[in-house]
C-alpha cells in the first residue's frame, strides 16, 4: 500500500536535492515519476526543481487552485506512475496535502512531499501542519546552525544579518534572507 510522506527541515538541509535523487532513483530503474514545486517560488527556472548543489529537473507548478489528485490521476492514466514527488510543500494548502494522501490510499500511488516545518517566526505553514497532521511517514532531515548543533529554525535577515521579526510568512528567498539555526541561536538572534 501506498503512503504519503512529509520530508521535513530547516533551510539548507538538503531537501530538494535529496527529492531530486530520490526521482533519480525510480527513474533509473525504468519508473516514471512525476515532480512539482510551488508555482510561488520563481528562484528556479520556471517549471524546475533546482538543489543549491547544482542538480535540477523539470517540474510541474502548483498553486492556489491546482486540484493535485486531478492532475496525477490525468498523467498516471496516461502512463503509469511509480511516485509523485513536492518540493516546497510547505506551500500546499490543506485541500492539497489531503488530496495527495488520496492518490496514496486510492491510486496506490506513493507522495514524498518535501517542505520547511516552520516560518521565520516558528509557526508553522498551513501545508506542514497538514502534513504532520495525517502523513503516514514522518521524517526529519538534518541541518546545521553554525554553532554545530541541529538547525531547527529559519531566521529572516536583512541585508546587514539582522533578524527580522515581522511580515509576510511568505517571502521567497535563500541564503542571502534566511538563516538555518537551532531554537537557542534562534531566541538570542531575535532578542538581539
Amino acid at each position: 500500500m501506498a503512503k504519503l510522506y512529509f520530508y521535513y527541515a530547516s533551510m539548507n538541509a538538503g531537501k530538494s536535492s535529496t527529492l531530486l535523487q530520490a526521482s533519480f532513483n525510480y527513474r533509473e530503474r525504468g519508473m516514471e515519476t512525476m515532480l512539482w514545486t510551488a508555482a510561488i517560488d520563481q528562484r528556479a527556472d520556471s517549471g524546475a526543481i533546482a538543489s543549491r548543489i547544482g542538480l535540477n529537473a523539470d517540474a510541474h507548478r502548483f498553486g492556489d487552485g491546482t486540484d493535485l489528485y486531478a492532475e496525477v490521476t490525468r498523467q498516471h492514466s496516461g502512463s503509469r506512475l511509480a511516485c509523485v514527488l513536492i518540493d516546497e510543500a510547505q506551500f500546499l494548502s490543506k485541500a492539497q496535502v489531503w488530496q495527495c494522501a488520496r492518490l496514496a490510499d486510492e491510486q496506490d500511488i506513493p507522495v514524498l512531499c518535501y517542505g520547511l516545518r516552520t516560518d521565520f517566526q516558528g509557526e508553522l505553514f498551513e501545508g506542514s501542519g497538514t502534513l504532520l497532521a495525517i502523513a503516514d511517514s514522518l521524517v526529519e532531515l538534518k541541518a546545521v546552525c553554525e554553532c554545530g548543533r541541529k538547525a531547527t529554525m529559519n531566521l529572516r535577515v536583512d541585508a546587514a544579518g539582522t533578524a527580522i521579526t515581522d511580515g509576510d510568512q511568505v517571502e521567497i528567498g535563500g541564503n542571502d534572507q534566511y538563516i538555518a539555526l537551532c531554537r537557542r541561536h534562534f531566541i538570542r538572534r531575535l532578542a538581539g
